[in-house]
């Protein structure tokens, strides 16, 4: 029996497959852009090309923040090519993470003014380096540490 069901694995495995091709299954994902967008034409020409996209689920614009989230079954190349053909040629995918997710968020390639309030940018200089002298000087005093009290 093991040998007959290894046979017939093998045999569709080899053969049929260029007989019918097998589709990539694209994932369920959030692509967020940046672009600046001035105005209500602005917002509903971006709002409009983007839902009119083949996967696209839910499109969410967020004008203070200049921002653009597009849910579904999309490739983010693609949305950010559909936002760029409505006339937002400096249309990037979002450059920002929480302020609370970096170790340095006032580092020199991480802080940006222009960034929303309570983002920086991303950058591996702000990344804390694992094992560092930083993580050791604040273990060393922290509040977990139970020889804390004989240091100080």
């Amino acid at each position: 029996m093991g040998a007959i069901n290894f046979l017939s694995d093998y045999i569709s495995d080899h053969f049929y497959v260029s007989i019918r091709k097998r589709k990539k299954r694209k994932i369920m994902q959030t692509v967020n852009i940046k672009v600046k967008i001035d105005c209500d034409g602005c917002e509903r020409k971006i709002k409009n090309a983007v839902s009119s996209m083949k996967g696209a689920k839910s499109v969410e614009v967020n004008r203070k923040m200049h921002k653009v989230t597009v849910s579904g079954y999309v490739d983010p190349k693609k949305v950010l090519k559909k936002v760029q053909s409505t006339g937002k040629k400096k249309a990037e995918l979002w450059p920002y993470v929480p302020y609370t997710m970096v170790a340095y968020p006032y580092a020199a390639g991480a802080y940006d003014k222009r960034a929303p309030p309570g983002f920086v940018r991303k950058s591996e200089q702000a990344q804390a380096q694992p094992g560092g002298t930083d993580d050791k000087l604040m273990s060393l005093f922290s509040d977990e540490n139970p020889n804390a009290c004989t240091i100080m």
